[in-house]
């Protein structure tokens, strides 16, 4: 296994994922397995070597870290497999002089810096962490790392996929997205930092659409079916929480199928990585939005990156295998590298404008940096561990153990030469910081421009910064839009669909009475009791009050139709009054005439006052008066029934004589029985105002207080014209000059009818035409008696007046027999 090895006082080891996948094993057990082969060959993972390096030397270099103390270090191959990262661990930790018997068995490397993967950190940590030595890492980002009990010697200098998947979360909500897909690698790095942003955006009301699962070892028709998916579906923002290896087959297959028109969310580990940001990568995954650690510039670096060269140090591991993939041939004494590329003639320069050589943007080389430095000062604590006299040393280079290591990590806190506090926190983190990186195509190259950062506040809370005006997405300038139905616009609502995920809705208008004012709504609200919804659903407005009033048409109408009855009633008073000394104005007894006429004149007014707003005083007052004028009135009728009846008996021998007194009687008795009724009514339950709420409208209305007492007043006034109508009906074939019965018995006709039938009218009528039913059935029992009683008189006294004789009106008297 190829490895890079310098020695030193302390020896600090070091694995890198330098290529990047292992060559499938076949073991049959029959003979020995041979060893492992990788292929591929990470540039950046390649620089994250040199980084190691180049920390190392300069710490050797500096006179106050680690004066007199040499650093060492051992760097392996891990071939991003965690097997092949426990083979490469157990190398490290293995005598590479091949003495196994050191002192105190202890390992030759005093701390480890590893690895990319967290699958691979994890297979470290859990195997060398009952060890006590100490493991930093510089790029496993998995939440499940952070567990103590399990991993008690981790420590890495990026931040933990828990604040990234927060921070992803932000982002998605920050845009509204709320229909995505998602992809996954098949590792501890996919599997447990998608969980954890899907539980994150749950709390959100966000829906994954789907997870699609790559690993760069699959085969073919694995990444077809993950790109089948992606096409068939019609998300238009997928999150890849994936490596850069594993996510690199999907992208070019998407290339070479030319799917376009989605927003790619990348995770720290391939966001900024050089080989999927390329031109033609940039066709799909233009506008690529992501996370990566915060950048730092390293000018010292450069000129050490510059001087790799396969002549100057012919040796050194992993060198050949740079050469040959940044200048294109292989060194001649590196001829084991590949077959199938020229040997170099030696005067080959690489192209120093390569992004390899670029210092000024250091993201997981940074932390390659850090990671070495937190080691060094962990180790300038043990060995001058008396602050106030640094030069005094408590242990010496020989005395240093990684269990030593690991308990002054735990404490290390220092400032580095760029102003960056590290430390690490009880679980052995940094705190988060990320800069948001944006896909952009600037001179035909892909520039990760940074447009915003997520970190956190002085009061640990996190804050999210993203100046949107530099962002371009895939959809150019347009936030691209990710639903999986429209936000439902006011007035409606959001219906789950059954089977559907919830962001999955169909929009369904408001109830009557309830609103919706913003889109998007996951209820109606209620409108408050005096207000109803508009025609849209978007807003309450008042309900308007029915109440029959004197403005209206039919309030006007049936006002003037009373007016005009009061008139009628008045006009026939008057013509009783100017005729009251001829015979047929005295014959129909000008007393209960006059009473009758007072009863209807108060019956054609009586409706004004079921007209306009009612009042307690109204209600009480409308309900009363209907019923004692119209006991006063069929109370009159009946008084002229009777008269009628023994007008007629009087002529026979032996009649007792109706006069004026037994007339009063009558009429005041009849109309004091409904005065008592009343009472009763407006003592126990009087009528009230009320509002009644019906929809669109308030309804103000009388409320009748008591049923009983209201249908004992239209019983009883029934009840008195029951009894007009039988005894009108039995005097209809009096003699002529006494045909008065036959005018009251139609009278009571239509009066019956009309109350009859007012009752039905009355209960199935709504709002203010319950109201108009009752004035209508008040006018026209009313007209009834005017018209069928006095007109016929009215009009003999004024167009026939020669019948208007006491002759004529004699001569109708039928003969006695005598």
């Amino acid at each position: 296994m190829p490895s890079s090895t310098e020695d030193g006082d302390i020896v600090v080891g070091g694995i890198f994922p330098v290529s990047n996948k292992q060559n499938h094993l076949s073991a049959s057990f029959e003979k020995e397995p041979p060893d492992a082969t990788c292929n591929g060959f990470d540039m950046r993972a390649f620089r994250w070597t040199q980084v190691m390096i180049f920390a190392i030397n300069e710490i050797n270099s500096d006179s106050t870290l680690l004066p007199n103390i040499s650093l060492g270090y051992r760097i392996f191959d891990s071939c991003a497999s965690p097997t092949n990262t426990l083979r490469a661990a157990l190398m490290l930790l293995s005598d590479p002089n091949g003495d196994n018997s050191t002192v105190q068995c202890q390992p030759p490397v005093s701390a480890l810096i590893a690895e990319s993967g967290s699958s691979q950190s994890m297979a470290l940590a859990g195997t060398f962490g009952p060890f006590n030595l100490p493991m930093v890492s510089y790029f496993s980002t998995c939440a499940c790392l952070s567990d103590k009990s399990k991993y008690p010697t981790f420590f890495r200098t990026i931040p933990s996929d828990f604040h990234q998947a927060k921070a992803l979360a932000f982002l998605v909500k920050r845009f509204g997205w709320e229909w995505i897909g998602t992809l996954q690698s098949d590792n501890d790095y996919g599997r447990n930092g998608l969980s954890a942003f899907m539980s994150e955006v749950k709390k959100l009301g966000v829906c994954i659409a789907f997870t699609g699962t790559v690993l760069r070892t699959y085969p073919q028709n694995k990444i077809l079916e993950v790109v089948d998916m992606i096409k068939m579906s019609t998300v238009k923002v997928i999150l890849a929480f994936v490596p850069e290896g594993d996510v690199y087959p999907v992208m070019e297959e998407i290339v070479r199928q030319n799917i376009t028109g989605i927003q790619w969310i990348a995770s720290e580990a391939w966001i900024t990585a050089a080989r999927p940001s390329t031109a033609e990568m940039f066709k799909s995954f233009g506008g690529t939005i992501g996370f990566s650690v915060r950048k730092m510039a390293i000018p010292k670096l450069q000129n050490f990156l510059t001087n790799i060269s396969p002549y100057s140090n012919p040796g050194a591991a992993f060198v050949g295998r740079f050469w040959e993939t940044l200048v294109g041939c292989k060194p001649f004494h590196h001829l084991s590298v590949s077959s199938n590329i020229p040997v170099c003639r030696g005067d080959e320069t690489p192209d120093l404008t390569s992004v390899f050589f670029n210092v000024t943007q250091l993201r997981v080389s940074y932390n390659v940096y850090k990671a070495v430095y937190t080691i060094a000062h962990a180790i300038h604590r043990l060995i001058f561990c008396n602050w106030n006299s640094p030069r005094e040393k408590c242990l010496n280079a020989s005395q240093i153990n990684p269990n030593l290591v690991t308990s002054q990590l735990r404490q290390v806190k220092f400032v580095d030469e760029f102003g960056e506090t590290v430390f690490f926190d009880k679980n052995g983190d940094l705190p988060p910081s990320y800069d948001i990186i944006n896909w952009q195509l600037r001179q035909g190259e892909v520039q990760h421009v940074t447009v915003g950062y997520f970190s956190t506040s002085a009061e640990a809370a996190y804050e999210l910064v993203i100046r949107e005006d530099d962002i371009r997405w895939s959809t150019g300038r347009v936030v691209p839009q990710a639903v999986c139905s429209e936000l439902c616009p006011t007035g409606t609502r959001r219906a789950p669909i059954k089977g559907r995920p919830s962001c999955c809705f169909d929009c369904v208008p408001c109830a009557d009475g309830t609103i919706t004012n913003q889109t998007g709504a996951l209820d109606c609200t209620p409108c408050p009791e005096e207000y109803w919804s508009n025609e849209e659903r978007s807003r309450c407005i008042l309900k308007y009050i029915e109440v029959l009033s004197f403005t209206e048409t039919l309030g006007i109408i049936l006002m003037a139709v009373s007016l005009v009855g009061a008139s009628l009633t008045l006009s026939t008073a008057v013509v009783f009054l100017l005729f009251r000394h001829t015979p047929l104005v005295r014959a129909n007894n000008a007393e209960l005439s006059a009473l009758l006429l007072f009863s209807l004149f108060l019956c054609f007014l009586c409706p004004l006052t079921f007209i306009a707003p009612p009042t307690a005083w109204s209600c009480m007052l409308r309900h009363t008066a209907f019923a004692v004028t119209f006991a006063l009135c069929i109370s009159c009728v009946l008084g002229k029934t009777l008269v009628v009846i023994t007008a007629f008996r009087a002529t026979l021998p032996g009649a007792t004589k109706f006069g004026p007194v037994q007339q009063r009687v009558i009429v005041y008795s009849c109309t004091v029985v409904q005065v008592f009724i009343c009472i009763l009514w407006l003592t126990i339950t009087p009528p009230y105002p009320q509002k009644r709420h019906n929809n669109r409208k308030i309804i103000v209305e009388c409320n009748t207080g008591s049923d009983t007492a209201f249908y004992a007043v239209l019983g009883y006034i029934g009840f008195l014209a029951g009894i007009c109508l039988v005894l009108a009906f039995l005097a209809r074939k009096l003699p002529d000059n006494f045909n008065e019965a036959k005018f009251i018995t139609f009278s009571m006709l239509v009066f019956c009818a009309v109350w009859i039938t007012f009752i039905p009218a009355y209960v199935s009528s709504p709002g203010k035409y319950t109201v108009a039913v009752e004035i209508f059935a008040i006018l026209s029992s009313a007209f009834g008696l005017l018209v069928c009683i006095f007109a016929p008189k009215c009009y003999i006294i004024i167009f026939h007046s020669e019948k208007n004789t006491r002759q004529h009106v004699m001569g109708k008297v039928p003969k006695t027999g005598l």
